[in-house]
């Protein structure tokens, strides 16, 4: 009797938390922190989304939204004033702003995050499947009243932001607070981790972009509140299409 045919092999299933984890963005991963914050804020003057005459925030609050050290920020915002993207300005309307004629192109580093648009995409596309799941089953669940409560003080919080830093600290709260009200805590710490990732790439945004944003934020917790999944995975769906649509469009297309 001849022998049976040898089976294609198959690729092994990945584990629950293989499966959360987003790709890494390799290009990015490359350049030292520093270099990283300057291409971030260099990027953000390239594209007009800081705009000249515009104050920073604080290094501190920088350094929390950019997910690094106050030293780290202090030193980039020296460089980036040495390459005439930013100027330091004396006196109580002083502080660090965006140079009233910023050169383009200034910092080398900006390349790296315009390369990885490709692993930007799929960082997308991964937080849309695990963002549209989490939204569904928090909806199923639905939260308790002190849950609830909190998730509505986070979208005040970010409404009453005073700079792109702020809100993208309680920005990241809000979502990991719509994960932890699906009950399930396997699946907030992988989730956080795709989300770090995409933060790599976060950019300072005009506050008007991001109260859009949050008006979506506000929706979800309505949807998820009165226990209603469809319409909780369609918000978080909306939510995150807006990144490919607006606010990585000048890095995704041809900008």
């Amino acid at each position: 009797m001849p022998d049976a045919p040898p089976t294609a092999a198959r690729p092994p299933i990945p584990s629950a938390p293989d499966a959360l984890n987003a790709p890494p963005l390799a290009s990015i991963r490359r350049l030292s922190a520093l270099d990283a914050v300057r291409g971030r804020i260099a990027l953000a003057v390239d594209l007009g989304l800081l705009k000249p005459g515009e104050r920073l925030p604080a290094s501190d609050r920088i350094a929390e939204a950019l997910d690094t050290s106050e030293i780290t920020v202090r030193r980039a915002l020296v460089a980036l004033c040495r390459d005439g993207v930013l100027e330091r300005r004396r006196g109580r309307t002083g502080g660090t702003l965006v140079a009233e004629h910023p050169p383009r192109g200034a910092v080398g580093a900006v390349a790296s995050y315009r390369a990885a648009a490709p692993d930007v995409h799929a960082l997308i596309d991964h937080r849309l499947v695990l963002e549209c799941g989490i939204a569904h089953l928090a909806a199923v669940r639905g939260p308790d009243e002190a849950a609830g409560r909190a998730l509505e003080r986070l979208v005040e919080e970010m409404e009453q932001a005073a700079s792109w830093a702020e809100f993208h600290r309680w920005d990241e709260r809000f979502h990991l607070a719509v994960a932890a009200a699906t009950g399930l805590p396997s699946v907030v710490e992988p989730y956080g981790r795709a989300l770090k990732e995409l933060y790599r790439y976060y950019l300072p945004y005009p506050l008007a972009h991001l109260r859009e944003s949050n008006a979506e934020h506000r929706a979800l917790v309505e949807a998820v509140r009165r226990t209603d999944p469809a319409a909780a995975a369609e918000v978080a769906r909306r939510h995150v299409q807006t990144l490919h649509e607006s606010m990585f469009m000048h890095l995704l297309g041809d900008s």
